[in-house]
């Protein structure tokens, strides 16, 4: 066995400076380098503005939207996902959790409009839905809450075409 240490040589191994901050809450799909699809909400409150936004309701979950700011499309969309605890136990709200976030991450992309929050309200059959029909749905909220919203549809070749 080596030498026993306090730690003291430890802390010399670890890039002090010039080591990489942690990115912003952004959330960037697998495989791109260019800029984030969305970011994350965090925040209760941010949570709280977006419930005074519009609805749309699904079998598996409720999209609610609101635009940031004026509108402008300099920010990112942002997108929040929760699950109330009478859904579940913990873990099929965690499951629940993960493959709305998946479907969000393949949906995104195709609907988010920047400068816009979104938030998922699971619901109980989002555990038990055909994938594919979770990201079919999630991207046709988003493109219904758009056109509520009082903005443009996203392009068909960006909506993923023949989607409802």
């Amino acid at each position: 066995m080596g030498p026993a240490t306090n730690g003291s040589d430890a802390s010399a191994e670890r890039p002090t400076s010039g080591a990489p901050a942690r990115a912003s809450n952004a959330f960037r799909p697998r495989g791109e380098a260019s800029a984030p699809a969305y970011a994350v909400l965090r925040k209760r409150a941010q949570f709280q503005a977006v419930a005074r936004g519009g609805r749309f309701h699904a079998k598996a979950f409720s999209l609610q939207a609101r635009r940031i700011g004026d509108g402008s499309d300099d920010a990112p969309a942002r997108i929040g996902v929760t699950v109330t605890k009478k859904v579940g136990g913990s873990v099929e709200r965690n499951r629940i959790r993960r493959r709305l976030r998946e479907a969000l991450r393949r949906a995104a992309p195709l609907a988010a409009r920047p400068a816009t929050d979104y938030v998922v309200v699971a619901r109980r059959d989002a555990l038990d839905a055909s994938f594919e029909r979770l990201i079919d749905e999630l991207a046709r909220a988003m493109r219904h809450l758009d056109a509520k919203l009082g903005r443009e549809p996203p392009p068909a070749s960006r909506a993923g075409g023949g989607l409802p």
